[in-house]
């Protein structure tokens, strides 16, 4: 074995103790890749399990670790993507290479993953915090996806999660969708709203939990995002993991979804945008 191949086993070893997926439900998991979520659906040790967003670049192998730590070798039956931003999209490629299977998107999201259009740059004057201030410098230009991706079918429904609808949920992006379970009220809302003030590295870093709008940097349709929040609202989660932040549940997260539906434009929408219709 040479030197750079021991390096790599020796990194391989280290992803493995590092990367293991936090359990919410019996079937329902996240690792946080740095800044953002990725979530398992599927028991442990089933054969049965998606893949939900694929968190930023050179996340893959810590990924492909947890994965394994919680199905072996077995490869999920699909890859589903919120939506196309960059640290959502990032491993998704080299996820699915590994892999080797289908990664799906709403329709109105297919042009920024196949190299057809670019998002609009983050808005730094939204302000509160380091990651707004820098959020110009974030990558609008995604990966190429071209070989791995399909169209969400029009109706919601995916063959790989068939006790899950796929809702779409636009403002934060064109095609962002969530995914919601009805029989238990499990919902993974993406970025239509978040857990943390994601604005804010020290919010960011501490985890503080609180429901919060969508990362105010990247959104760039606010009537849409504020209509897709009531929505979501309406269903009455009763479990919430997103994009961004920790796992909520029970009456704070019932109370603070249904206070940010009735009080989005103030509590979520930059001063400087706030003339909605």
């Amino acid at each position: 074995m040479d030197q750079e191949q021991h390096g790599e086993q020796q990194d391989h070893h280290l992803d493995m103790e590092q990367a293991e997926a936090e359990q919410v439900l019996d079937d329902v998991a996240f690792y946080r890749t740095l800044i953002v979520n990725v979530i398992f659906i599927g028991k442990e040790q089933t054969d049965d399990w998606v893949l939900v967003d694929c968190g930023i670049s050179h996340y893959s192998r810590r990924i492909i670790a947890a994965a394994e730590k919680r199905y072996g070798s077995r490869p999920p039956k699909a890859i589903v993507l919120t939506h196309g931003h960059f640290d959502h999209v990032g491993s998704a490629k080299k996820l699915a290479d590994h892999w080797n299977v289908p990664i799906f998107i709403h329709p109105m999201e297919m042009d920024y993953v196949t190299n057809q259009r670019d998002y609009p740059v983050g808005d730094a004057t939204v302000g509160g915090g380091f990651f707004a201030l820098i959020s110009p410098f974030f990558p609008t230009h995604q990966p190429d996806l071209s070989r791995y991706i399909h169209a969400i079918p029009n109706d919601g429904k995916l063959p790989s999660l068939p006790d899950w609808q796929v809702i779409h949920t636009p403002g934060h992006t064109p095609g962002h969708v969530a995914l919601y379970r009805p029989h238990d009220g499990t919902l993974l809302a993406g970025d239509a709203f978040i857990t943390v003030k994601q604005e804010s590295s020290m919010a960011v870093f501490i985890q503080h939990q609180h429901v919060h709008g969508p990362p105010a940097y990247f959104t760039h349709n606010w009537e849409e995002a504020e209509k897709s929040v009531q929505k979501l609202a309406a269903l009455n989660p009763v479990t919430a993991i997103t994009g961004h932040g920790l796992p909520m549940g029970g009456e704070d997260l019932s109370h603070q979804l249904k206070e940010l539906a009735s009080n989005f434009r103030e509590l979520a929408v930059p001063k400087h945008k706030r003339k909605l219709h």
